[in-house]
């Protein structure tokens, strides 16, 4: 799942990012509200989360424009007024949720579940993905194939997640590093062949049925051999 955080506090946002990418989301940073649009615009986000003191233009408005040209995806906004009047203006302006700072990471995190989880049909994530007999299981953040658990670093986690949300369907490299990892990421790297070598050794080679196959020259697909 791929995360737009828009924040100017350089480190507020860099604790966003450390951690909601060690919690196996792909974080994207904007400075201000219209590099915000900008991005949205480009990038397909599952979630924007959104301060309301931006540099260029209130968080409010930003949210108002995210609606107003099209994003239909959550939007969760952070800000340090707490009153009643704020968060039913933050509502009112397109957000889905309300989170005052300061706050506790668990509880960003618990937000950005639930608001996955109810989001449009396009964003909404489900409870599990299966295939075959390889099931992921999004709450817990566990992959089994039969009765045999799989032991997967956050970041393999995000890469089968992502497989599996696409089966059936060729994926290129461009495709996977902007949504595994981010728009920064160096596109020369063969960071995603490292990653798929290393999922196959624990999804695919202790077992007969294959899942994970290269199309040669194109990326790979996510299948039933």
């Amino acid at each position: 799942m791929r995360i737009l955080v828009v924040e100017d506090q350089k480190k507020m946002a860099a604790f966003l990012k450390k951690g909601l990418s060690e919690s196996g989301y792909s974080v994207d940073l904007a400075e201000t509200g219209s590099t915000g649009e900008v991005l949205v615009a480009e990038v397909e986000y599952d979630l924007v989360i959104l301060d309301v003191m931006l540099p260029d233009q209130n968080g409010l408005d930003t949210a108002k424009h995210l609606r107003r040209d099209g994003y239909k995806g959550p939007i969760l906004m952070l800000t340090a007024l707490s009153g009643t009047q704020a968060k039913v203006a933050g509502l009112d302006a397109g957000a889905d949720d309300y989170l005052c700072k300061p706050f506790d990471f668990e509880e960003l995190l618990a937000r950005v579940r639930a608001l996955l989880r109810r989001g449009s049909p396009a964003t909404q994530q489900q409870s599990a993905l299966k295939m075959s007999d390889l099931e992921l299981n999004l709450l817990t953040r566990r992959a089994f194939r039969g009765q045999t658990e799989i032991s997967l670093t956050a970041k393999e986690f995000a890469l089968l997640e992502y497989l599996m949300r696409h089966p059936n369907r060729v994926l290129t490299r461009t495709e996977i590093l902007e949504h595994v990892w981010d728009i920064h990421f160096d596109n020369n790297s063969n960071v995603i062949d490292v990653y798929i070598n290393l999922l196959r050794k624990k999804v695919d080679v202790p077992f007969p049925n294959k899942l994970i196959h290269t199309v040669v020259g194109s990326g790979y697909i996510f299948k039933e051999s």
